[in-house]
Parts: structure tokens; C-alpha cells; sequence
């Protein structure tokens, strides 16, 4: 198994870099824009591409393995057998607009146990990969596990429609921080937690979204939850968040005092 999951992580690695590659790529000539739920939800013809070439090449080399992704409504259990998690283009939004501040999010499970995840900035070439089995490393330097920081010391990350709602006092709770920041991408919010830039995110989002970082977080000493303390189900979109485990029940105490 060791050398097996080993060979997997290699190969993980040239994937998000040469999808980073075709993204650049592709984003030198005109690309078609699509509005999918409503105009701020977007998806390009680049995302798509990148996708079907990620999934070509996982199932070229690993044809019994599955897919769940964020297009073409590429949806398979996690629970359920060998699975490779895919969001081609994370921050589309961004991507669109600003040409940078987008990653590319990769993960793996086995029987619903992540295995790895990958979180790669693709115009900055800066990659953060790790998981239960591996070291976590930002850029080939391991990363250290969460350093206790009080809420007044810290900032937190965050959805901006659910922080001007205060969706169960999260606004009250960032008031006990340093403030607020928001970076239109969970991949990018969830590396800066867990480099410890942040305390913790909070968004709304799918398991593409948030699968790379759950994955890398559990090694470092953090856990993915809904806002309710929950597992998420892996399935549906949901408010969840990123935060150290040493700081769930102050954090949940606070949030639950707010519904």
C-alpha cells in the first residue's frame, strides 16, 4: 500500500503542475464565460478543459479509480471506493477578473479516509500538499502544526455574504479578532490557515472546495466542520469551517450562542 499511495502522490504532483501549466496556456487566447446559478457564479471554458484533462489522465493511469468534480456533474461518493477529488479552476471569479489569485485543488480518498490533497496557486507556482500518510509542505518546507493565538491576536477568513448576514454571529465572533479577510477563493483561504496566517475560514461551499484543505488540515491539527460542529456530508453544498482543533468548543460556544 505504501508504495502504491506513494506513487499516487507523484503523481498527483505532476498533475496539479502540468494542469497549471495548460492553464496558463489557455488563458493567453479569448475563453468562453458562462453564468451557471446566477451572474457571480461562473464557470469558463478553461475550467472545463482543465477538468477533462485532469480526469483523462487520472483515469488513463488509474482506470478502477472515480471522480467527483465540480463540472459536467462529474459526481462520485467519496465513501465509495478509490476517489479523486477535482476543482480545476478554484476562485473562477477571480481568475476571470484579476488573471491570478485562482488555485487548482486535488484530493484523494480511499473508502472515505483522505489520503492526500494538493492546493496549488497557479500564477504564483506555489504549492501546499500533505496529508495523514505525508509530510505537509508549502513550497518543499514542511509546514508545523497549529501554534496556539488567541481570538484578539488573529484574523479570520471569510464568506463575504455570510459576514455581512451574520449567519450565527459571525460577525460578533470577528469582532473578537483582529478583523476579516476576504480572498474570493476557499484554496487560497485554506492555505492561509494552515500556514497560519489566518485562524480559521468560513464559507459556503462543495466538497471540491474544501476537500485538498480538510485533508492537508487534519495532519496539522486542524478540522473541517459545519457551523454546527458537524461532519460535512460530503455531498451538498454547506456553511462550514476551517478552524484548529484546539479552538472548536470556543469558537462552536460562540456560534451556537447566536442562532
Amino acid at each position: 500500500m505504501g508504495y502504491r499511495l506513494d506513487a499516487k502522490f507523484t503523481f498527483a504532483q505532476e498533475l496539479v503542475r502540468q494542469a497549471g501549466q495548460l492553464v496558463r496556456e489557455l488563458m493567453t487566447s479569448p475563453y468562453a464565460i458562462t453564468a451557471k446559478s446566477r451572474f457571480d457564479d461562473l464557470v469558463t471554458s478553461v475550467d472545463k478543459e482543465v477538468q477533462n484533462f485532469m480526469v483523462s489522465r487520472i483515469l488513463e493511469r488509474y482506470p478502477e479509480d472515480a471522480i467527483l468534480a465540480e463540472e459536467n456533474n462529474v459526481r462520485h461518493d467519496v465513501h465509495q471506493g478509490k476517489v479523486w477529488v477535482i476543482d480545476p479552476i478554484d476562485g473562477t471569479v477571480n481568475f476571470i477578473v484579476q488573471g491570478e489569485h485562482f488555485t487548482i485543488l486535488l484530493a484523494y480518498f480511499e473508502e472515505g479516509l483522505g489520503q492526500f490533497g494538493l492546493i496549488y496557486d497557479v500564477m504564483a507556482d506555489s504549492l501546499m500538499l500533505g496529508g495523514p500518510h505525508f509530510p505537509v509542505t508549502y513550497q518543499g518546507t514542511e509546514v508545523p502544526l497549529y501554534q496556539e493565538k488567541p481570538l484578539h491576536e488573529s484574523l479570520l477568513g471569510v464568506n463575504g455574504a455570510m459576514f455581512a448576514s451574520n449567519v450565527r454571529g459571525l460577525r460578533d465572533l470577528a469582532e473578537q479578532t483582529l478583523g476579516v479577510r476576504i480572498y474570493g477563493g476557499s484554496g487560497l483561504s485554506m492555505s492561509m490557515v494552515l500556514r497560519g496566517e489566518l485562524l480559521g475560514y468560513f464559507s459556503h461551499l462543495y466538497p471540491w472546495d474544501y476537500a485538498a484543505g480538510a485533508i492537508i488540515g487534519q495532519a496539522l491539527g486542524y478540522q473541517l466542520v459545519t457551523l454546527t460542529g458537524e461532519a460535512p456530508d460530503w455531498k451538498s453544498r454547506q456553511m462550514v469551517m476551517l478552524i484548529p482543533q484546539a479552538k472548536r468548543d470556543e469558537i462552536l460556544s460562540f456560534l451556537k450562542s447566536k442562532d
